[in-house]
Parts: structure tokens; C-alpha cells; sequence
């Protein structure tokens, strides 16, 4: 072998290996024009924050350096720890209560700060494109709800139940329920 021959040793291969992860599902706004309520989208392929967040810091450390903070929903999520090493730093993961679910809001060790819309692991596929596609468009100001709705890709919550004795029909007109 002539020393200007190329070896096989260190060259990325143009596939991903068997056993790595698929490249995450993702796509932002360009840089530039009105924010809106997020700068792009992220389509997780389940609820397990821990194991889908190492793929996505690792795309997202292009633009922002790497991860410092990451606030999520808790309700939206598996549990998931308080911090994680990623990328050989310790990231802080802040699970919220009362915030919209729909949305990760990540620091980067630049002063960036990002907020993805999150597009529901079990989003069909064509639902989850055009969801993707919506909140990475320049110029988008959509709410997160109002993106997953329009794009098909947030299934309404079914109507609670009556339980058979509360319908208005078991009711007096002034006295309360009806034995």
C-alpha cells in the first residue's frame, strides 16, 4: 500500500452501522425572520426520554454546542433522571409540571436556547411529516396544540364518560340527583 492509498480504518461508513440508532427526526427554522412558539420540530420514536435524548444532542451540538439544560413535560415522558451524561457532559434534565406538553426547551453551552415542538411517538407517519414540515417552516408563529392538530398528528382525548346515575336525566330540576 502507497502511503496516499486511503485506509478502511477510521472512514464513517455513508450507512449506519447494525445496532446504532436511526438518525432522529428532526427539523428547525432557518436562523433569522419571527420566532413564533418554537424553532423547529423533534418526532421521538417513544416516550423514553433517557434513550432518545443522546441522538438528538448529538445532531443538536452542531448548532449549540453541547447540552447544558433540558426542560420537559413530565406528563408526556417516561420517567427520566435528573442529570445524564452526554457526550461527556452532564446535562440537567428538568421535568415541569405545568407547562405545554408538546415542547422541549433545551440550553446549549452557547447562549442559545432552543424549543422544539414534539411531535407524539405514535403520530402516523404522514401526520407526523407534515407536523415536522409546519414547525420547521420560516416564518411559522403556530402554537405547538395548534400544529399537531392541523397536521393530524395529535389525537383528541376522548370525551370523559358519564357515569350512568350523573347524566342530567337522572337529575331533578332543583333537588340534585334523582335515587
Amino acid at each position: 500500500m502507497t502511503p496516499e492509498s486511503p485506509t478502511r480504518t477510521g472512514t464513517p461508513s455513508a450507512r449506519p452501522r447494525r445496532g446504532t440508532p436511526p438518525a432522529p427526526r428532526l427539523g428547525w427554522k432557518p436562523q433569522g425572520g419571527p420566532a413564533g412558539h418554537v424553532d423547529g420540530g423533534w418526532w421521538p420514536r417513544s416516550r423514553d426520554l433517557a434513550a432518545e435524548l443522546p441522538g438528538l444532542a448529538a445532531v443538536l451540538t452542531a448548532r449549540m454546542g453541547y447540552l447544558t439544560r433540558v426542560a420537559y413535560t413530565v406528563s408526556e415522558w417516561d420517567g427520566a433522571p435528573r442529570r445524564m451524561e452526554i457526550g461527556g457532559h452532564v446535562v440537567r434534565l428538568d421535568g415541569l409540571l405545568d407547562r405545554d406538553g408538546h415542547v422541549l426547551s433545551i440550553t446549549g453551552s452557547e447562549p442559545d436556547q432552543l424549543t422544539l415542538l414534539v411531535v407524539p411517538p405514535e403520530a402516523a407517519d404522514p401526520a407526523g411529516h407534515r407536523a415536522l414540515t409546519t414547525a420547521s417552516r420560516r416564518g411559522n408563529t403556530d402554537r405547538p396544540a395548534d400544529i399537531l392538530a392541523a397536521s393530524g398528528a395529535l389525537v383528541a382525548p376522548a370525551a370523559p364518560r358519564l357515569h350512568p346515575d350523573t347524566s342530567e336525566d337522572g337529575w331533578e330540576t332543583e333537588g340534585g340527583q334523582v335515587s
